[in-house]
C-alpha cells in the first residue's frame, strides 16, 4: 500500500519545486492526507461496528468470540482482518490501481460508500501517477475562483490569471464525471439490459452496484461490486465509453488549461491576493472538493448507500 501511494504523493513535492514554491506542494499534500485519514476512519468505523440488521438472525453475531473477530468480516480474509482490508480499499480506490484484498460488495453501506466517493471525487487523494496531482490542482483552481468571487477580484493562481476561457476548461473538467457516470447509471436502471446485470441484489444496493461500476470505469480504476454481472454487451459498451471519457475527457481540458496558463507571464502577486499556500486555503480546498462532489452526486448517494444504511437500521 505504501508503494502505491508513494509516487503520486511525491508529485506534490515535485510540483512545489517546479514552481519554486515548496509550500504549495506541502499544502496539497496535507489536504490529501486529511481527506485520506477521514475516509480511512469512516470506513474502518463502519466495518468495525458491523450492521445491526445483518446480525439479528439467529446464530449470527458481530461480536468477537472464540471463532471470529469483531465487526463485519463478510467478504474479508481472516489473515488481513478489518484493518488491513479497509486500508487496502481506501488506498486503491484513491490510487487508480483497482487491486483489492476484500469484497467491497460485502462492506456495510457506509463502508462501501467510502471507496465509491473516493473515485467520484476524481481520485484527488494521492491518485495515480499524474492524475492525482492535476485533479487536485483543478479543484484548487475552483477554490481560487470561489475565493475571487467572495472578495470581488479577478481569480489568480501562482501569479497567473484565471480568466473566462480558463474557467470554461475548468468547468468542462468538473462536469465530465457527472455527465458520464450519472446518465449511464440512469439508463442502466431504466432498461432491461441494465437491470439484467443485477443477479444477486435489488433495491438500493443494486443501484449502488451499478453506480459503482460506472464510477470505477470513469476513474480508470477497475474495482467493482461483484454482485453486478457486467459481462454483457450493454455493460461492455457503456463502461468502455465511460472509461474513454474518464481518460480523455479529463486530460484534454487539463492540458488545454495548462497551455493557456503557460502562455501567460507570471505577475507579482499583490497584497490583497488570495494566499493559496496556507491553512485557510487548505480548508477552502477541502470544502470545495466535498461541496462540488456533493452537488453532483449526493442525490444518487442518497438513493444508494445512504438509503440502504437507513433501511437496514
Amino acid at each position: 500500500m505504501l508503494a502505491i501511494v508513494m509516487l503520486p504523493a511525491a508529485f506534490t513535492n515535485t510540483f512545489g519545486r517546479m514552481i519554486g514554491r515548496p509550500r504549495q506542494g506541502w499544502m496539497l499534500f496535507l489536504v490529501m492526507a486529511v481527506l485520506f485519514v477521514a475516509g480511512l476512519l469512516l470506513c474502518g468505523r463502519a466495518e468495525q461496528a458491523g450492521h445491526a440488521k445483518i446480525f439479528n438472525f439467529p446464530g449470527l453475531s458481530e461480536h468477537a468470540g472464540q471463532w471470529q473477530p469483531d465487526g463485519n468480516m463478510e467478504g474479508k480474509e481472516v489473515r488481513f482482518g478489518i484493518g488491513a482490508s479497509v486500508l487496502t480499499a481506501v488506498v486503491t480506490s484513491n490510487g487508480a490501481t483497482g487491486s483489492t484484498n476484500s469484497m467491497h460488495d460485502s462492506y456495510t453501506p457506509l463502508g462501501g460508500a467510502v471507496p465509491l466517493i473516493n473515485m467520484l471525487l476524481g481520485e484527488i487523494i494521492f491518485g495515480g501517477p499524474g492524475t492525482g496531482i492535476y485533479s487536485i490542482i483543478m479543484v484548487a483552481l475552483i477554490g481560487v475562483i470561489l475565493a475571487g468571487l467572495m472578495i470581488g477580484r479577478m481569480p489568480e493562481y501562482l501569479g497567473k490569471k484565471i480568466g473566462p476561457l480558463e474557467t470554461k476548461f475548468i468547468t468542462l473538467y468538473v462536469l465530465a464525471c457527472p455527465l458520464a457516470v450519472l446518465p449511464f447509471t440512469a439508463v442502466a436502471l431504466a432498461t432491461k439490459a441494465g437491470l439484467s446485470g443485477l443477479i444477486t441484489n435489488k433495491g438500493s444496493h443494486g443501484l449502488t452496484e451499478i453506480f459503482y461500476a460506472y464510477s470505477s470505469s470513469f476513474a480508470n480504476n477497475g474495482q467493482a461490486f461483484a454482485g453486478l454481472n457486467a459481462n454483457t454487451v450493454f455493460y461492455s459498451f457503456t463502461t468502455a465509453v465511460a472509461m474513454m471519457i474518464g481518460r480523455f475527457g479529463l486530460a484534454i481540458p487539463a492540458l488545454a488549461l495548462a497551455g493557456l496558463v503557460a502562455q501567460q507571464t507570471r505577475k507579482r502577486e499583490v497584497g490583497n491576493a488570495v494566499p493559496t499556500d496556507g491553512p485557510l486555503f487548505a480548508g477552502l480546498l477541502i470544502a470545495t472538493a466535498l461541496i462540488v462532489g456533493g452537488l453532483s452526486f449526493f442525490p444518487a448517494l442518497t438513493l444508494g448507500p445512504i438509503l440502504e444504511h437507513l433501511i437496514r437500521r
